[in-house]
Parts: C-alpha cells; structure tokens; sequence
C-alpha cells in the first residue's frame, strides 16, 4: 500500500512539473505574438496598397530618403515626399503596426491636395529599421517626438506641422502627444484608446478566453520588461490641447469604434469626432475617399 501511495505521489509530481512547464511555455509564446508580428517587406507593402487604390501618382514626386535618431538613439528611416507646389506646410504620417511607411500613401495624395510635404518614416522594427519588438506607442511615442524636433531643425521655415497616425500609428500619434510636442494638429485614425482592449478583441475572435490576457502580460514582463496594461495612450491625452480629430470605421473589426468615442471625451481642447460607415480597420479613406478628404479639409480650416 505504502508503494502505491508513492507511486501516485510521483504521477501527481509528474503531471503537475509537465501542466507548470506548458503554462510557462504558453505564457512565453502569448508574450512574442503580442509583441511581434510577420511585418512585409516595402515591395509587399507596395504590392498591398497598388491593389487597392492608384498609387501611380506616386512614382513622380521628389523623394528624399535620410536617417534621424529616435529614442535612445534607434535610428529611423525617413522619407520626405515633397508637394510638386512649393509650401511650408508639413504633416509627418506614422503607420500602423506590422506595417512600414509604405502604408501611410493613401493618405499623401490628400495631403498634397490640401497644400502639404509629407514625412513618412518606419516606426521602429518595421520597414527598414532595425528589428525590435513593438510597445504599443510607449518607446514610438518618444521616436515620432524626436522625430518632430528633427523637422523643424531641417525645415526651419516651417509654417505649420501636422501628425497624422492610422492604428498603431494614429495611437503613438496620441502617445507623442503627451510630451507636449510642437505641432499645430493631429489625426488619429482607427486608433486604440488601450492595447489591453485590442488584445481581448483579438483573442475574442480567435475564441480564446480574456484571462489568457493577464497570463501574456506575465510573459510581456518577464522577455520585454513591460506590462500590456501600461500601454494606454489614452493617459497621453491628459497633458495636450493640440487640436485633434478622430477618424473610425464603425465595422472596425480590430480596434472597436467605442476606442475612438473614449479618445474623443478624454481629449481636451479643439476635437472632433467622425465615423465612416460601413470601414473596417484602417480602411475609411479606402471606403469613402472623398468623405475622408472633406473631413479632414474642414478641420484643418477650423484649425
């Protein structure tokens, strides 16, 4: 009897060591998908966004490709795109995560239209950047500050300096925000008021339960030494009055149009709010171009 009771001890001891090692490894694995993704290369972006919208106007314009240093020294790759018609106004684009600068092209057209150089970079671990794990707007934030010092260091007869962010992108334009940059405006589109809500979303649809979130943030802090529920750049919109407006799709299937409800009752000062029917994620401009290019028009003359 006394080796039988043993014996169970040690299937017990064997079962429970083998469950410990594969929450581990889950948690280990939930933290590298959060924090990663498969991120295309330019040509696969260029080839993404031709299929969707004429991106020929492109090809044309004067470019200017140069380096800038970001936080800490993380080198960014940066892309002037100058206005065929002489101007001193600016608007710097940042992508969305998993994305390059690429991606920020359906918007250029707009922004020439209206009387703009456009700045497009690669967000850190993305484009031709280094690679590096992603952190949700909080390392980005401080890259696109750095960034925005840089443009009215090499352009000091800037009249006027605008942001403009899609998803990832439109939520470190938030993050930017909150260190009281020089810029005169700021669009978000699609973008999120808190990583957390993202992720539940995403394991929502995948069927997976909500408290796997907390187990990839054990994950988060033990490979990255960051926390899921410190990534909030809604937090930012507490120390800026820089006039903003909020652009979602109400399909968005990836980021819930409440985020940008949440952004815009927390954000102080000059703001404005504008659903595009029937969007999905960073697909409004695609979906109503026309609708998108007024709406923007129209805030940057209230501005």
């Amino acid at each position: 009897m006394e080796a039988k009771g043993k014996n169970a001890m040690t299937v017990v001891l064997i079962v429970v060591a083998i469950l410990v090692v594969l929450v581990c490894v889950l948690t280990l694995v939930l933290a590298h998908v959060v924090m990663n993704g498969k991120r295309p290369t330019l040509e696969e972006a260029w080839e993404w966004q031709s299929a969707r919208y004429d991106t020929s106007f492109y090809k044309d314009l004067k470019k200017t490709d140069y380096l800038v240093s970001g936080y800490d020294g993380y080198q960014l790759h940066v892309h002037l795109v100058s206005n065929p018609k002489p101007t001193d106004r600016y608007v710097v684009f940042t992508h969305g995560n998993t994305d390059n600068h690429i991606g920020s092209l359906k918007y250029v057209q707009l922004y020439m239209d209206l009387g703009y150089n456009c700045i497009l970079y690669d967000m850190r671990g993305h484009g031709e950047d280094e690679p590096t794990f992603a952190t949700y707007g909080i390392l980005e934030g401080k890259d696109l500050v750095e960034l925005i010092k840089d443009t009215r260091n090499r352009y000091p007869n800037i009249s006027q300096l605008g942001l403009h962010g899609e998803s990832l992108g439109g939520s470190t334009t938030i993050e930017a925000l909150g260190y009281n940059p020089e810029v005169d405006f700021a669009v978000s589109d699609c973008a999120f008021a808190n990583v957390e809500s993202v992720i539940k979303q995403k394991f929502k649809t995948m069927h997976l339960p909500e408290f796997l979130v907390r187990l990839a943030d054990v994950g988060v802090r033990v490979l990255y030494r960051y926390s899921i529920y410190d990534m909030r750049p809604i937090d930012a919109l507490d120390k800026s009055t820089v006039p903003i407006l909020f652009i979602h799709g109400d399909a968005d299937n990836t980021v819930p149009p409440q985020a940008a409800r949440d952004l815009y009752d927390r954000a102080t000062g000059v703001r404005e709010l504008h659903y595009v029917k029937g969007a999905d994620h960073a697909e409004s401009v695609l979906k109503a171009p026309e609708e998108y290019k007024n709406t923007v028009a129209a805030f940057l003359e209230k501005v």
